[in-house]
């Protein structure tokens, strides 16, 4: 019977930023304007978020950065979404959009690689017909 890893319930603000390509004074500021986003403290002060709190922060990344609404926007639509009972799934669409969009911009990084090294190599071609190689 296969052995199934343990799912980790807690993220420091690091492994968020990593989660979310965010940085930490994004996710602080978030913190002051959205109210819902108010990770808990470890006992050494730092903050500690929660599976949904990262869910919700991935919510407010695609209003913001992809849907382009404001600050005082993206507040109303989640607030829209809580009132219609729709915020989780909305939050799952989120995430769902935000890996496509990682996925499509890293295959990108992938054809950049490939397409320089076919360059790389024409040129080499190129530099040995001439030396008559």
């Amino acid at each position: 019977m296969p052995t199934r890893e343990p799912v980790q319930e807690f993220f420091s603000i690091g492994e968020v930023c990593s989660l979310t390509d965010l940085k930490p004074h994004v996710l602080r500021y978030w913190e002051s304007q959205f109210k819902f986003l108010s990770p808990a403290k470890n006992r050494s002060g730092n903050r500690v978020y929660q599976r949904r709190e990262i869910e919700l922060i991935l919510l407010v990344k695609h209003l913001l950065y992809r849907e382009k609404y404001t600050i005082d926007g993206a507040r109303q639509k989640v607030d829209e979404h809580r009132r219609a009972g729709a915020l989780k799934p909305q939050a799952r669409e989120a995430l769902e959009a935000e890996t496509v969009a990682k996925l499509e911009q890293d295959l990108l990084g992938i054809l950049e690689v490939l397409d320089g090294k076919k360059a790389d190599g024409k040129k080499e071609r190129g530099a040995k017909k001439e030396r008559g190689e």
